[in-house]
């Protein structure tokens, strides 16, 4: 491809992306296609010749634009929010245009230092401690997700506490977190081979809002030591998937400390919220960390994947995950003069991801950044109000962030029923195509989640959202009469 097929085929994919997003309010939110749609729409091989751009643009129309759920509509309300941005993808553009490999400094030095930088700039913004910037022995490295994150971290832990205590002791090392953490904890203790029956998810009930107990967790640990256990590992939560509980960090951060324990914080949604002062209370114990994360490719106008990562101890990283092959060694590397990221994380190569997160910081500028976190947090606040003034309705939890838990009340009283009930109310509004959310179970209860956080929602979207829950509603109310 030469420079000019390069501009030709640009124009025309920047005209193609602008077109979609002007009309994304036309598509059904969820997708409505039944599995195996694709394969009776496409041949199945791949052709022998070339094909035209026009021709291969078209099919992305009527055959693969059926098949997406089109996370950035305003209607989109489910999961938590994954966003896109016009800085986030002329930074993702000029990556991929780069095409750079950025495993280690000598790789591309711009893509290590501007990662230094951006991640610095982010964590000032987040007002975490100063062990986190890159200046000391700390630093932020951009990950894909959230879970490689925990992972390389609990990699890191479990490699210290074994130059400890010795190899042997694998199976007697012990992880800890609320039962509302995410499920790449379990995941990662899988891949770092700590037995799953070490995996202590800890119940947590609507008496604390669904954060973890310090009580609880002392109690678990005294019992694990108690019986020859090692305690190595906690996992914390500032805005869980189910329902944006806030665990107490610092009172957990000190119970970690005492026992010797690597301490890590997922904020990977609600991090983002942290950089309005109102909201950074949240964080509060953070300074006990080990580690932190947020992804900034959720609600933080950062095309996905960035995640971001940062550690007080960057040698424990690299000596749990570094390798030094001959054929990667150069004298900038050997003599300790740069950071290599891939001693950071778990593949080899690594795209330029700064570049779209320094792009967006730049474009959009902190005080922006601040309105657009908390607009979503006053339609969020909006919503719940309307949920207020239907006695048929209630918000479970409390809202803290721009997710909004809540359920339709089952007739009788019967919670059984209640449970079919909301599971049909969902199937009910994803399957008109308008608008779409998800589900979660807290306390056996089948919930509602609605999580404001769409680039493009505006208050209409919300009320348009409400209405159809209200009908729909109406209509399994008078069926189950």
């Amino acid at each position: 491809m030469d420079a000019e097929q390069l501009r030709e085929y640009g124009h025309k994919m920047v005209d193609f992306i602008a077109d979609y997003y002007k009309t994304i309010e036309n598509f059904p939110v969820l997708s409505q296609v039944e599995p195996g749609y694709l394969r009776n729409l496409l041949p199945d091989s791949a052709p022998n010749q070339p094909d035209s751009f026009q021709h291969v643009l078209d099919d992305i129309q009527a055959k693969i634009l059926p098949g997406v759920t089109h996370w950035q509509s305003p209607n989109y309300f489910a999961y938590y929010p994954s966003n896109s941005s016009v800085a986030g993808f002329v930074g993702e553009m000029l990556s991929a245009g780069l095409n750079i490999v950025g495993f280690s400094w000598i790789t591309s030095p711009a893509a290590t230092e501007l990662e230094m930088i951006v991640l610095d700039w982010l964590a000032k913004m987040l007002k975490l401690p100063e062990d986190f910037l890159s200046a000391g022995q700390g630093g932020g490295v951009i990950q894909g997700t959230a879970s490689e994150a925990v992972l390389v971290v609990l990699l890191a832990a479990r490699d210290k506490v074994l130059r400890r205590v010795g190899k042997d002791a694998l199976e007697k090392l012990v992880v800890y977190a609320s039962d509302q953490m995410h499920s790449s904890l379990q995941k990662a203790c899988q891949i770092a081979g700590i037995h799953p029956e070490n995996c202590r998810l800890l119940k947590a009930t609507s008496s604390t809002n669904y954060a973890l107990s310090p009580e609880f967790l002392s109690e678990t640990i005294s019992q694990d030591l108690t019986i020859g256990l090692i305690p190595f590992f906690l996992c914390a939560t500032v805005g869980t998937t189910s329902s944006t509980a806030v665990d107490p960090l610092l009172s957990l951060g000190k119970i970690a400390k005492s026992n010797g324990m690597w301490f890590h914080v997922d904020a990977a949604y609600a991090g983002s919220a942290c950089v309005c002062p109102e909201f950074r209370h949240y964080m509060d114990g953070v300074e006990e960390a080990d580690s932190f994360n947020m992804n900034a490719h959720k609600w933080f106008l950062t095309n996905f994947d960035c995640s971001a990562l940062w550690v007080k101890d960057r040698s424990a990283l690299v000596q749990a995950l570094s390798t030094n092959p001959e054929y990667l060694k150069n004298k900038a590397s050997q003599a300790n003069m740069v950071v290599d990221y891939k001693d950071w994380q778990v593949p080899l190569g690594r795209r330029f991801r700064s570049l779209k997160l320094w792009m967006v910081l730049r474009l959009y500028g902190l005080e922006n950044l601040q309105c657009y976190i908390r607009n979503h947090i006053k339609l969020a606040k909006h919503f719940e109000n309307l949920i207020a003034q239907d006695p048929r309705f209630e918000v479970v939890t409390p809202r803290i962030f721009s997710l909004v838990c809540f359920r339709l009340l089952p007739v009788r009283n019967d919670e059984s029923h209640g449970n079919k009930l909301n599971h049909q109310l969902l199937d009910a509004v994803n399957s008109t195509g308008s608008a779409f959310i998800s589900h979660t179970v807290l306390s056996g209860k089948y919930i509602l989640r609605f999580a404001v956080g769409a680039p493009l929602t505006e208050e209409k979207h919300v009320n348009a959202a409400w209405k159809v829950l209200q009908d729909k509603a109406t209509s399994l109310l008078a069926e189950s009469l």
